[in-house]
């Protein structure tokens, strides 16, 4: 008997599945992922058949079958865990760079009406800085200090709940990186499969592009470090071991990430053991 997507063909005649996409998708799926190789058949083979009756009306229906199959790993994308938390943190970017621009703006905007205002207050701290520029202005000046409040505000919260939602999606890497700078890392390889998949040097390097390709094309210092540098065992750790920190850092990184997306638990051992290691790496002189 040969079995091909549409049906199945014997000495005795051919059993046709039924022409519904869900049928069809199903039985192709399971030709595809069984034992034997799959090989598509010509459309003459289905209208010898009577599964259809023209090419036409065979291309038609593969048609309506790759169009179904596409909408449903489309559907199993976005129900991934990790997709909304890859919004969530890209949005968060993006609100960085949009207070960062406003900001700016907002300083030359008040320097035209204050001149004396950039020497007067350049070693402030920010947020001192603007509430001296919010008290000392009125009008739509005002407003645009307003927004930028609110969204100061809104990436606060919106920060917080990135780092709660990466410990829910990444135990193992967040344990070792803390949830921010895990789901960053998640953001850079373009998702938790792309992470898992990465060796530790790659992952040491995410975020250092500018750098990378510095390197590459102009024979500069290769990067050490790019987006783990946030977190505090990197940047605190004498200069001369800060690399080697990193290496570390990473190569537990690229294990913990395979454990959160093959397994989905936390690994308690794990996280334990790689914590002494990246201990002992900036302890090593």
């Amino acid at each position: 008997m040969q079995s091909y997507w549409f049906g199945d063909l014997s000495g005795i005649g051919c059993q046709l599945c039924s022409k519904d996409p869900s049928a069809l998708a199903e039985r192709l799926t399971g030709r595809i992922h069984g034992k034997h190789p799959f090989e598509m058949p010509s459309c003459q083979i289905a209208i010898d058949c009577g599964f259809v009756q023209t090419r036409n009306e065979y291309i038609e229906v593969l048609r309506s079958l790759c169009i179904h199959l596409a909408k449903k790993q489309i559907q199993s994308h976005y129900m991934q865990s990790d997709i909304e938390l890859l919004q969530m943190v890209r949005t968060l970017d993006e609100l960085d760079e949009v207070i960062n621009l406003l900001t700016g703006r907002a300083v030359e905007w008040y320097q035209t009406r204050h001149p004396q205002f950039s020497r007067k207050y350049q070693k402030l701290p920010a947020k001192r800085i603007f509430a001296v520029m919010e008290k000392g202005s009125g009008g739509i000046f005002r407003e645009v200090m307003g927004t930028i409040g609110h969204l100061t505000s809104t990436r606060s919260v919106l920060m917080r709940e990135v780092s709660d939602r990466a410990d829910e999606v990444l135990p193992n890497t967040s344990a070792l990186v803390g949830g921010l700078v895990a789901a960053r890392l998640v953001s850079g390889a373009g998702g938790l499969q792309g992470l898992s998949r990465l060796p530790g040097s790659a992952i040491q390097v995410i975020g250092s592009r500018t750098a990378l390709f510095s390197h590459l094309r102009s024979g500069t210092p290769p990067p050490k470090h790019g987006i783990i540098f946030q977190h505090r065992r990197v940047h605190n750790a004498p200069k001369e071991v800060r690399g080697r920190v990193a290496r570390v850092l990473a190569a537990k990184l690229g294990i913990a990430a395979r454990i959160d997306y093959y397994r989905r638990i936390p690994a308690p051992e794990f996280i334990a053991s790689a914590q002494v290691a990246i201990d002992m790496a900036g302890l090593i002189r």
